[in-house]
């Protein structure tokens, strides 16, 4: 592709990032429990990813969410995501991925107001929260407001490839000031589609399941016993040939 276009990988640990440095990748998001998508990694996890990423690798952004679940956060839990949040910068994360919902379903800006600004100088990206805003337009214009960096979003379909129509919108809208992202399924095979509508990045985990092998089965995966998810070399290099990067 002639223009640029920057490449960021949802990773859980640090072979995570030794595969988006691979690749070339621009960001990781760190995280930790894709599957209940996605919460604040732990400490030894951000050190360990940092290490991997020294010297040339891509930054490290740490997605900080303390739950699983919706967005409307109470006091309490505003303090822990505001606390992670100084602890991941004071460590050495490049940039925190951050979100929050009021009653109605719109972003919180007060809330965010407050995580921006336990940032610091880092970079903040807003999470896929305003896939479930009623109006991503208006939430977009509360992102640029607050001066964060950019967005992740599947214009606010399921999937990306289902949101290109409103990616599309949102990128116009964006007028440069924030970077849009897009995320949410995006595989070597609509990759292409998805980058046409002028996004600035696409957002991807190339995650591969790993089935346990022999051994006594001690539960279920619902009981968080069997499988698991790592980063696919393969997948993430594929991602990148379909982009002609």
């Amino acid at each position: 592709m002639s223009r640029s276009l920057a490449l960021e990988v949802a990773v859980q640990d640090a072979a995570g990032v030794r595969v988006a440095r691979e690749i070339g990748a621009a960001r990781v998001e760190l995280t930790q429990g894709l599957a209940l998508g996605g919460l604040t990694p732990s400490a030894a996890t951000l050190d360990l990813a940092l290490e991997v990423s020294a010297d040339g690798g891509p930054e490290i952004h740490v997605l900080v969410r303390p739950r699983a679940g919706g967005f409307q956060y109470d006091a309490g839990e505003l303090e822990t995501i505001e606390r992670d949040i100084r602890f991941a910068v004071e460590r050495g994360a490049h940039g925190v991925v951050i979100g929050a919902q009021d009653a109605s379903g719109g972003l919180d800006a007060d809330a965010l107001k407050r995580l921006r600004d336990a940032a610091g100088e880092a970079s903040v990206t807003l999470h896929r929260v305003i896939d479930v805003t009623p109006d991503l337009l208006a939430s977009l214009a509360i992102v640029r407001e607050l001066g964060f960096a950019r967005v992740l979003t599947s214009g606010g379909a399921s999937a990306a490839i289902d949101g290109v129509d409103t990616l599309r919108a949102l990128v116009s809208a964006a007028e440069g000031a924030v970077q849009i992202m897009a995320g949410s399924g995006v595989t070597s095979a609509n990759v292409v589609e998805i980058a046409a509508t002028g996004v600035d990045a696409v957002h991807f985990s190339a995650k591969r399941t790993v089935a346990e092998q022999g051994g006594v089965r001690m539960g279920s995966a619902s009981d968080g016993v069997g499988g698991y998810e790592v980063t696919d070399l393969a997948e993430a290099q594929a991602v990148r040939a379909a982009l002609g990067l």
